[in-house]
């Protein structure tokens, strides 16, 4: 039985070939932004998911029109989003967008925009 009923997801683009550590850490970022924003816009679904544990899933989508595209769909569907653009200051060029925070929301409501998508 699922004892969750909400989750946040990341997805995080492939073409860039983060590497593990860059990728948690951009994950990292992610899910704080999220968390942040969705306790302001969102502070029923934030409760919830926090109580439940926190559940985070981590996508894989190809590129930055994806990752936009992905963006449109769950703001389009009513979620908070977090895109988040890296710094320069180690492996990416200055401003590089490398992933997007969705939630947390109802588990239903982020399937039907990142239902699709791998996992990272």
């Amino acid at each position: 039985m699922n004892l969750t009923t909400h989750k946040m997801v990341i997805a995080v683009r492939r073409d860039l070939k983060l590497s593990p550590g860059k990728m948690a850490a951009q994950v990292a970022h992610a899910a704080v932004s999220c968390a942040l924003a969705s306790k302001k816009k969102k502070p029923e679904w934030y409760e919830r998911w926090y109580d439940e544990g926190q559940k985070k899933v981590v996508v894989k989508v190809a590129n930055l029109r994806e990752l936009f595209e992905l963006k449109v769909a769950a703001e389009d569907a009513g979620l908070v989003t977090a895109l988040i653009t890296d710094a320069g200051l180690t492996e990416l060029p200055p401003n590089t967008t490398t992933c997007l925070g969705i939630g947390p929301a109802p588990d239903e409501q982020v399937d039907k925009v990142t239902g699709h998508l791998g996992l990272m």
